[in-house]
């Protein structure tokens, strides 16, 4: 059945700190909750909890799609995907606060206690119905509800686990949200799909990871803050160090690792961290495999299934190690199209099937992409050259005075735009313009280096990780 085992057998299926649950108490925990549901969209309230995974695992044996929500999600927003997606029923934790926005829908509290007894439900749901209804961040409008089938969702996993090896002995190990893609279709999903294990760590903390990964754990999930969290305290800690060579696979996604980090932790543990690449309409598109020499800065090859292609500004495909490109990928993986968006639905894909990303990447003669960054916010035009934000900032974040960067464009009479660099500094002293231009001159190309530079205490992000670049301004 897809997505979840849900076989009555005595193995661990999640842990959540002390509370564990069996998959024979999760099946039987999960039915009892899906026998109510109703037969329209059903809300949750996704905190790192059980009560998350219990809800979502009783809605997929009901059949009916999921809205995770956000729990960090203002009020306008979550009114805005409230009204857009109109769920039947608010699912949430027994005693949760929630917010003004969601008082109008019906709520039932998720009772995540184990249920050793309740028989699994049964039912047959059409592979092409909608799973789950996931918005997007709204970085370029409001946020559009993604659907994506039970056969999206299969694809994916069966794909991963191909790559990865990834099978019912594996302990995955993550502290990321449960409502998105990453935490949930990937973190979730995924080991109870291949009939593994789920240790959450609730919140993200160094030593966290580390005492999971000294217990069961064998695969480690992460964002790239995450991933720099470890990188920094792993030099210091050699218990750390240990717990993290000792994991099967290390998997950073959400946004590119910057290499500084990658090297830092190769160093300390010997592990090398493998990035993928997806989005959420299209769940998983590549991904370094595990047989793959090691390939910093590379997102992989697509995975089985998934067509990709790069093109250029006319639309017209491009050959391998021609030049920068948009990706464009069809397969079984993508969505449905946008909740009550038939012309944003449309404006994503071509007119043969493809579905436009907005990512910018190249393509060497192996397959192995690399992404520069969004074509919105990380593709600047200068002098007649394409210059991808992502390779300026390895070079900065390299620079021992460069804590964090985000590298953007701005409006040039001259170069139509230059190349303008935003760091937090590692310590009392930024480095100076001229310094960091430099660099980028010497070790890329003199036309990439910086033309302007902001110091600033912090750099804004989402709930993911991701750099904000829409807020950086002057």
């Amino acid at each position: 059945m897809f997505p979840l085992v849900t076989a009555p057998v005595d193995r661990t299926a999640l842990r959540f700190g002390d509370h564990r649950l069996t998959y024979r108490e999760l099946a039987g925990a999960a039915s009892r909750l899906a026998a109510d549901l109703p037969s329209g969209r059903v809300a949750v309230w996704a905190t790192p909890a059980p009560h998350t995974c219990v809800a979502v695992t009783a809605a997929v044996l009901a059949g009916v799609p999921i809205v995770p929500l956000n729990p960090r999600s203002g009020e306008r927003e979550l009114r805005h995907v409230v009204d857009d997606s109109r769920p039947d029923l608010l699912l949430a934790p027994p005693g949760a606060s929630l917010p003004a926005a969601l008082s109008d829908l019906p709520l039932r509290e998720i009772d995540a206690s184990p249920d050793p007894h309740t028989p699994p439900l049964v039912r047959t749901v059409d592979p092409e119905s909608t799973a789950l209804v996931v918005y997007t961040s709204g970085t370029t409008g409001p946020p559009k509800g993604a659907l994506l089938s039970r056969r999206a969702i299969l694809s994916t996993l069966e794909a991963l686990s191909s790559a990865w090896e990834w099978t019912d002995r594996d302990v995955l190990v993550h502290g990321l949200p449960l409502f998105h893609v990453h935490g949930l279709v990937l973190g979730v999903f995924g080991p109870l799909h291949l009939g593994g294990s789920l240790h959450h760590l609730g919140r993200f903390e160094p030593d966290a990871v580390r005492r999971a990964l000294e217990g069961e754990g064998t695969l480690l999930f992460g964002v790239p803050t995450m991933y720099h969290r470890l990188a920094e305290a792993v030099g210091e800690d050699r218990a750390l160090a240990r717990a993290l060579a000792g994991a099967r696979l290390l998997v950073s996604g959400s946004a590119a690792l910057p290499l500084p980090d990658h090297e830092r932790l190769t160093a300390a543990t010997g592990h090398r961290v493998i990035e993928r690449y997806g989005m959420t309409e299209t769940l998983m598109n590549t991904s370094v495999r595990l047989d793959h020499p090691p390939c910093p800065g590379s997102v992989g090859t697509p995975l089985d299934g998934v067509g990709l292609r790069l093109v250029g500004e006319d639309g017209a495909p491009l050959r391998a190690d021609e030049e920068i490109g948009e990706v464009q990928v069809r397969g079984a993986h993508l969505f449905g199209g946008y909740l009550n968006r038939p012309e944003a639905t449309a404006e994503a894909m071509t007119d043969d099937g493809w579905f436009r990303t907005g990512d910018m990447a190249t393509l060497d003669r192996n397959g192995l992409v690399r992404l520069v960054g969004r074509k919105s916010t990380d593709l600047v035009k200068s002098g007649g050259y394409k210059i991808g934000a992502g390779e300026i900032e390895n070079v900065l974040l390299a620079h021992p005075g460069v804590a964090e960067a985000a590298v953007t464009g701005e409006p040039d009479p001259d170069l139509g735009e230059r190349v303008v660099a935003w760091i937090v500094p590692a310590g009392p002293r930024a480095p100076a313009l001229e310094e960091l231009a430099d660099l980028v001159a010497d070790q890329l190309a003199p036309h990439k280096r910086p033309r302007r530079l902001h110091v600033v205490d912090s750099l804004p992000r989402n709930d993911m990780g991701k750099i904000l670049k829409r807020a950086l301004t002057p």
